[in-house]
């Protein structure tokens, strides 16, 4: 079951891009609050810390408390400096926990694969989330997926996982999850092999040839 995490948000009034920039100043973040059965918003800022620590907990489910009541959040999105990757905004979405949601799960490859260890090959993870559909309460913290019988030349794609009761998997079942290729090593020898058999220009026929554009320079003038 996903953990819950306290956010401690201060309910805003909207503000012009100065007022933005002054809320950021004092070690705030500005943001908006979505309702799950409204088209109503309501702007708020968290302080920086809050934030980055709900961040780092692992949690995807949030409590707040905006307009003197309690409502339960999801991450809706994140903005970052482009530059700088500083956090600039906030957007944070009202959920029921009886009502299924969206969201991204990272994933994890567990285990080594045989194409990897016994046949030297080179693994290319192709997805690093997924999108699910589920409970708030269900939604993982990751999705492993095993990939220990992938040999050279095989990949695994999101229509090969097995079902799961507790989510359904959103994102397009033709994508490609995993690979093992050939490596990369043994292409750069050949292709270095390659170079070493090829007979090196005649430096005298380079020499001659910009000669001879010297003395067509020369007649020209």
């Amino acid at each position: 079951m996903a953990k819950e995490y306290t956010l401690d948000v201060s309910k805003r009034d909207l503000t012009n891009k100065g007022g933005i920039k002054q809320i950021r100043k004092s070690g705030k973040i500005p943001g908006v609050y979505y309702s799950f059965d409204s088209k109503s918003s309501i702007p708020f800022s968290i302080d920086i810390k809050n934030l980055r620590d709900a961040q780092k907990s692992g949690s995807r489910i949030f409590n707040i408390n905006v307009g003197s009541k309690k409502r339960t959040v999801l991450f809706k999105s994140v903005q970052y400096h482009p530059v700088t990757d500083e956090i600039l905004h906030i957007d944070l979405y009202g959920i029921k926990m009886d009502q299924a949601v969206t969201v991204s799960v990272s994933v994890t490859l567990v285990g080594t694969p045989k194409g990897v260890q016994e046949q030297g090959g080179t693994l290319i993870q192709g997805l690093n989330e997924l999108d699910i559909e589920c409970l708030p309460g269900d939604i993982p913290e990751t999705i492993e997926v095993e990939i220990e019988s992938l040999e050279i030349g095989d990949s695994m794609r999101v229509e090969d996982l097995k079902k799961m009761d507790k989510f359904e998997v959103k994102t397009s079942s033709d994508q490609i999850l995993a690979s093992v290729t050939q490596a990369q090593q043994e292409e750069v020898e050949d292709s270095a092999e390659s170079d070493e058999s090829g007979e090196a220009p005649d430096s005298s026929e380079e020499a001659s040839d910009d000669n001879s554009e010297a003395d067509n320079s020369k007649d020209s003038e």
